[in-house]
């Protein structure tokens, strides 16, 4: 009868809607917006790694037009069966990175709130190496599959930018 009444007791309470999880981007907007505020200059940078053969470090300069944090709903990344990451065509590597922040296999669709930053673009170095075709967003004078150019405008999430060098 105690079972009963307690399972009538938690159907009576409105059930409240699921909160979006906060991503590091937008964590990053909140605690700190006074780093992305418009006009000020912003680096996306790419590579880097290794401690005694560095690789090449390669970026992208801009200008930030707006940040925002905004809601949006993470689904499944795609896949290509039978393929690393490693492995994967340009076209195919640029499908899973617009479609980044995303879920693996088996998670369950939610929320998400992301801090998102809209640059202008100044200035750039990408690699042209084959090896880098499916390591980073930035290719062979390419944004993802855009052709860079000097003023036009793309979206990061404010976690991936950083201060330009004095």
């Amino acid at each position: 009868m105690r079972v009963l009444a307690l399972a009538l007791a938690l159907l009576a309470v409105p059930l409240q809607a699921e909160e979006a999880s906060l991503r590091p981007s937008a964590s990053l907007l909140f605690k700190y917006p006074e780093l992305l505020r418009p006009g000020s200059c912003t680096v996306y940078r790419e590579g880097g790694a290794g401690w005694i053969m560095v690789e090449p470090m390669y970026y992208l300069r801009g200008t930030v037009v707006s940040s925002e944090v905004t809601t949006r709903k993470l689904q499944q990344c795609p896949a290509v069966p039978g393929k690393t990451r490693e492995q994967y065509t340009r076209q195919e590597y640029v499908r899973l990175v617009e479609a980044t922040p995303c879920l693996a296999v088996g998670e369950a669709e939610r929320d998400a709130q992301v801090g998102v930053v809209r640059l202008r673009v100044d200035d750039w170095e990408t690699p042209h190496l084959r090896k880098a075709e499916n390591t980073g967003r930035l290719y062979r004078g390419l944004f993802l599959d855009r052709p860079l150019q000097k003023g036009m405008e793309i979206e990061l999430e404010a976690d991936l930018l950083g201060p330009c060098d004095p």
